[in-house]
């Protein structure tokens, strides 16, 4: 999975679904969603239905960590790893 394209659709569902389309420059690959306030506590529940649905894998609970997501950098780093196992 080629990682731009796929931070590319990441950034393009958050700016569609949090920022309602506002520019996408608005903010930068590793640009934390919660400190930033474009995703809020509820949002990464969006975040998470979206990625579940989109790469066909579940989030475990111990997964739902900043880390893994909390920005379009740390997004299509997690889901690097759990696609390519």
């Amino acid at each position: 999975m080629d990682k731009d394209a796929l931070k590319k659709e990441i950034k393009e569902f958050i700016v569609e679904t949090f920022l309602f389309g506002e520019d996408a420059d608005s903010f930068t690959d590793s640009d934390s969603f919660m400190h930033n306030g474009i995703v809020d506590s509820t949002g990464i529940l969006e975040v998470t239905g979206f990625v579940e649905e989109k790469f066909n894998f579940t989030i475990e609970n111990d997964e739902m960590i900043p880390a893994n997501l909390d920005s379009v950098d740390n997004l299509a780093n997690f889901i690097t790893k759990k696609v390519n196992g």
